[in-house]
């Protein structure tokens, strides 16, 4: 006889002015497939597009390791339709030297300024609830987005490191004022 499963986790919303920072669900698998499928997108995130039964993998491994580590990465939808744009939040696989603020975006939803919304949110939540004294967003040398991001946040360059034998600027986020909950997510 089998047993029922005891583990359970809980993934918090977050909102901001534009957008809902919330769990991924299966009903997200055609918006994040085609968001993983787009060469540009993919461009500095490995160069490697992919289909959508990996797009489903990454989604498992994102939903895991909420359950693992008590953080992660959530899925963006915009506020004003529900429309799935992306994903941010706390990325922190074993070989990481530390945990990062990651964010990626569907096309259509770059230049907007939504990247900088959601992962100053993102980083907010993880300061306040976790207690990290930084955070680093990992960026290849030429992903100018990103980097402007980055500078927007406040993060500070702190040189080179090496993930997966690739070459990465490390940025660093450091709690500061504007780094609550109050200040970077609208109170539910």
């Amino acid at each position: 006889m089998l047993g029922r499963m005891g583990t359970t986790f809980e993934i918090p919303s977050l909102r901001t002015d534009r957008l809902i920072l919330r769990a991924f669900r299966a009903g997200d698998l055609d918006a994040w497939a085609a968001m993983e499928a787009d060469p540009e997108v993919r461009r500095y995130r490995g160069n490697d597009p992919r289909t959508r039964e990996e797009a489903w993998t990454a989604m498992e491994s994102i939903l895991g390791q909420w359950a693992l580590r008590g953080y992660g990465r959530f899925a963006l939808e915009l506020a004003a339709d529900g429309c799935f744009v992306g994903t941010a939040g706390v990325l922190h696989p074993a070989d990481w030297p530390e945990a990062e603020i990651g964010f990626a975006l569907a096309q259509d939803a770059w230049g907007q300024g939504l990247a900088v919304e959601a992962a100053r949110a993102a980083r907010a939540w993880a300061f306040d609830y976790h207690g990290f004294h930084r955070l680093a967003s990992y960026i290849l040398p030429g992903n100018t987005r990103s980097i402007r991001v980055a500078e927007k946040l406040g993060a500070t360059r702190e040189g080179m490191a090496e993930l997966r034998g690739v070459q990465v600027q490390q940025w660093v986020h450091r709690p500061s004022r504007v780094d609550t909950q109050e200040d970077a997510v609208g109170r539910r």
